[in-house]
């Protein structure tokens, strides 16, 4: 019986050692990471990024801190991946966040020199505050491009995600072809087939599933209101548009698991294509 599909506390560690072997050559006193799916894939620890600053800290010896607000705590203790988790009261506040970044940097060694995947906590959500330069007094490195590459190359596990999330993906969008018809929503079709492929997902993996995804959970296809003239409109935003005769749609299709994201996009028109319909895609495909 299978218990667990998530990626395991040891593949997380074994990530954190491949990043800083990558960065070993610029001679980094450590990495500080800001972005919610850099953390997540190196620390399992998710989050939705608010105006209360979270930053996860690598220094060069391989010790793993996460710097959080106090409301977090909790949460981050109960990830094995930490050795240590430092917290601030609340944003604003006093002392500010930045102080417990700051100590939590000195207490590692994470000075002079260090690596990080942008130069400070961005400013969302009324957040302001000084770039990680100014605050440490370090020289600050972007590793982005090192931690893309790493992300690129898939681990078995990875790919068994994601192929997950493309089995519920796709039957999200085969209940989506099959309830779209003339004279229907946008709306009403997108939920109805968005909703019962998400409840056979739970019947079928519930107990071992997680989203781990701060935009959506179960899984979700729709029309991004790409429907009719619309179509030709890359990344709209759904309308709860009328379903007519001769519409060409633009599908998506997808289902967060464990932080991972497959991705089914078609396009198709409701009843017999016209000639020129038939010529365009074509064009499409070549």
């Amino acid at each position: 019986m299978v218990t667990s599909i998530a990626i395991t506390p040891e593949e997380h560690r074994a990530r954190c050692s491949a990043l800083l072997e990558r960065l070993h050559a610029d001679e980094l006193s450590g990495v500080v990471l800001f972005d919610p799916y850099y953390v997540l894939y190196y620390a399992g620890f998710a989050f939705a990024p608010t105006e209360r600053p979270i930053a996860f800290i690598l220094s060069a010896e391989g010790e793993r801190a996460l710097v959080v607000p106090r409301l977090e705590v909790e949460h981050a203790e109960s990830k094995a991946m930490f050795d240590r988790v430092e917290h601030y009261l609340e944003y604003p506040g006093d002392p500010r966040s930045e102080v417990a970044l700051e100590s939590t940097l000195s207490a590692l060694g994470v000075t002079g020199k260090l690596g990080a995947d942008q130069d400070g906590y961005p400013w969302i959500l009324g957040y302001r505050g000084p770039t990680l330069s100014e605050l440490s007094g370090a020289t600050v490195v972007r590793v982005a491009a090192q931690i893309e590459e790493q992300m690129a190359v898939k681990s078995v596990t990875e790919i068994a995600l994601i192929r997950e999330s493309c089995r519920w993906g796709n039957l999200a969008h085969r209940l989506l072809q099959r309830y779209t018809s003339t004279g229907a929503t946008e709306t009403e079709v997108a939920q109805r087939a968005s909703n019962e492929a998400t409840f056979a997902m739970l019947d079928a993996i519930g107990e071992i599933y997680r989203a781990q995804s701060f935009f959506m959970s179960g899984a979700h296809a729709g029309y991004r209101g790409q429907i009719g003239r619309n179509s030709a409109i890359p990344h709209a935003l759904a309308g709860n548009i009328v379903f007519q005769e001769g519409d060409v749609l633009v599908t998506g299709a997808s289902a967060p698991v464990w932080g991972y994201l497959s991705e089914l996009e078609r396009t198709m028109v409701i009843g017999e294509p016209t000639a020129e319909q038939e010529r365009m895609f074509e064009h499409m495909k070549a």
